[in-house]
């Protein structure tokens, strides 16, 4: 067996690479670049999932980060325990043929409860007073103790949310260091998210300089480190970030037509999944409508063709053609075309926004939300108002940290859709002689991570 790192730089393309003086560019010079086809949904959860296993989201079950689960009548996103992946993972195959193999996960997606041997991802504690506090998980339980020890806890709030910055990329790369010295596993599997919500929130050709540099020195620092044990790494993007001008609030159009339900509560608004007709679960440039009176799927089917901002609805059956049937998967899936994206808002007015709108909740909300990524522009001293209601739930005094926007235009880039420019394709750099222009579709991905392991 031969030691192995894949270093996964969410949002990384070629488009990003056209600067001379970045360390990556230079890299991958001596290197074999390969750029991956995008595959339904190009989505965090979906695609790491058909990179760990080989298989089609169709096959192993994870058809976005997120769906709604029947069973509860609730739609969930980001759930964390690997047994929702139906299908063996790459740990599996490699012990089977080598019970010496060992993996280090740190920070891919359904990270717990798996059989990786060195797992770390983000677990925020919620306390009985309200509070959320950072952290992590990990397995063994005292990696996260002996990780946090040597660097601090883990900076949960610079991971996701207004203050999301290189910080908590930083700290995952350092820690991957340290697992590494510390466990030596035959293949070591590394996050880096940064890219993915500067990409999200700007499309300011300065901003994201200064950003694209502040990755790629994270990168030539683990390249270095790697490389300098005789290992060299294999760094790939799940999918790349394109440019946006507008959201489509696809849950007001179903909304407008009579099918989603609403329950009222403190008078706001709570989308009622269990006995609405038909609503959509928004995964950026894709969504599932799940139809809970299959007779109205084609008329539910004709209002979304009608939505010109649309590009593809697939029912259950051509989602086959895109490797997307499953029981998981809504009635009919939407695509959007690359300029635009789907919010989850399904309030037609923003005093009837539920109270968890205005907060960084990714757990209530019924769908992704990016516009978690600001403040509200609107409101003055923002700064002031977050330390003060931190200040009074320290204290034990009950506040919302409501200072997210209801303004999806704020929203500069996304994801999820297929047919994109080439040079937003996601992209696999690795150490091979050959040179091809060829395409990988992302299924490829297993068996290069495995060939590299055993020759």
């Amino acid at each position: 067996m031969k030691q192995t790192v894949v270093i996964n730089v969410v949002g990384l393309s070629s488009s990003l690479l056209q600067d001379e003086s970045l360390f990556l560019t230079q890299w991958i010079k001596s290197k074999q670049i390969t750029k991956i086809k995008p595959m339904l949904p190009a989505v965090t959860c979906a695609v790491q999932s058909t990179y760990l296993t080989g298989k089609w989201p169709s096959e192993h079950g994870i058809v976005g980060n997120g769906w709604y689960f029947k069973e509860e009548c609730e739609v969930k996103l980001w759930r964390q325990s690997n047994h929702l992946v139906e299908a063996s993972k790459i740990w599996d195959e490699a012990k089977a043929k080598d019970p010496n193999f060992t993996c280090s996960s740190m920070f891919w997606w359904y990270n717990m409860y798996s059989n990786a041997d060195f797992t770390v991802t983000p677990r925020p504690q919620y306390r009985a007073d309200g509070q959320k506090k950072p952290d992590c998980y990990s397995n063994p339980p005292e990696l996260r103790d002996r990780l946090q020890n040597e660097l601090g806890t883990f900076p949960l709030f610079n991971f996701w949310g207004p203050n999301t910055s290189i910080k908590s990329t930083q700290w995952i790369a350092n820690a991957s260091k340290l697992v590494h010295n510390w466990h030596e596993p035959t293949l070591q599997l590394i996050y880096l998210p940064h890219l993915d919500y500067v990409l999200q929130k700007h499309n300011n050709q300065k901003i994201i300089a200064k950003d694209v540099k502040e990755i790629d020195d994270v990168c030539k620092d683990l390249i270095y480190f790697y490389e300098a044990k005789g290992i060299t790494p294999i760094v790939l993007s799940e999918y790349g970030i394109n440019p946006v001008k507008a959201p489509i609030h696809i849950n007001r159009i179903l909304r407008k037509h009579g099918y989603i339900k609403i329950r009222t509560e403190n008078n706001l608004e709570l989308l009622d999944a269990g006995i609405s007709t038909a609503f959509a679960v928004a995964d950026h440039q894709i969504a599932h409508i799940y139809i809970s009176d299959k007779s109205t799927l084609k008329d539910v089917a004709s209002i979304l063709s009608q939505i010109p901002e649309i590009d593809l609805i697939l029912d259950k059956e051509v989602q086959k053609k895109y490797h997307l049937n499953h029981s998981r998967s809504g009635d009919i899936v939407v695509v959007a075309k690359p300029e635009f994206w789907f919010t989850y808002y399904y309030w037609l007015g923003d005093k009837k926004a539920p109270d968890f709108a205005r907060m960084v909740d990714i757990h209530k909300k019924p769908g992704y939300d990016p516009v978690e990524l600001f403040t509200d522009p609107k409101k003055k001293m923002m700064m002031g108002r977050i330390l003060w209601k931190l200040l009074c739930k320290k204290l034990g005094f009950r506040t919302l940290l409501n200072v997210i926007p209801l303004d999806a235009t704020l929203v500069k880039g996304s994801h999820g859709a297929i047919n994109i420019e080439e040079k937003y394709y996601p992209v696999v750099i690795h150490p091979q002689k050959t040179k091809t222009n060829e395409k990988l579709n992302p299924t490829d991905i297993y068996p290069l991570i495995m060939d590299e392991i055993f020759n």
